[in-house]
């Protein structure tokens, strides 16, 4: 984990590195590319901000993580490529696991492998697989959930 790495809650001034690590994050992954522009994005991202709870993984004031959930669903977890691996995901994960003891469920796509061993390290189960009809990129997906702390 990078030495000093500080987790806090986003705030609209977010909106462009939440976008950055977003977008690049997801070009890494072994997933389907996006079908929205980068502009689409950001503006997206930068409305949810006002909506989800997102918190931020910085290391020396520069966001290199991020962590988007609701109630009940985990909808974004997304580390700067460089950083991965290094325990920002994890340190993320364990802020939204957190804030939602009662457990939350998430969708990963069926061919992001590293996401999917990620989740299952951390306790969380694959629930239900999906031929993807139901999502934008029409990429089988998977729900993955985390029961909740006592479990």
């Amino acid at each position: 984990m990078p030495t000093e790495l500080t987790l806090r809650p986003a705030t609209a001034d977010d909106a462009a590195a939440v976008t950055t690590v977003h977008l690049a994050s997801r070009a890494a992954a072994p997933m389907p590319p996006g079908i929205h522009t980068d502009a689409e994005v950001g503006a997206w991202l930068a409305g949810r901000l006002e909506l989800d709870d997102v918190w931020v993984a910085e290391t020396d004031g520069v966001p290199v993580g991020y962590a988007r959930f609701t109630e009940t669903w985990l909808d974004d977890l997304y580390v700067l490529p460089a950083y991965a691996g290094q325990g920002v995901g994890s340190a993320l994960l364990e802020v939204v696991k957190a804030q939602r003891p009662a457990g939350f469920s998430l969708w990963v796509f069926e061919t992001n492998a590293p996401a999917r061993a990620f989740y299952a390290r951390h306790g969380l189960v694959e629930r239900e697989h999906t031929d993807g009809s139901e999502n934008e990129e029409r990429a089988p997906d998977l729900r993955v959930e985390w029961t909740g702390a006592g479990s």
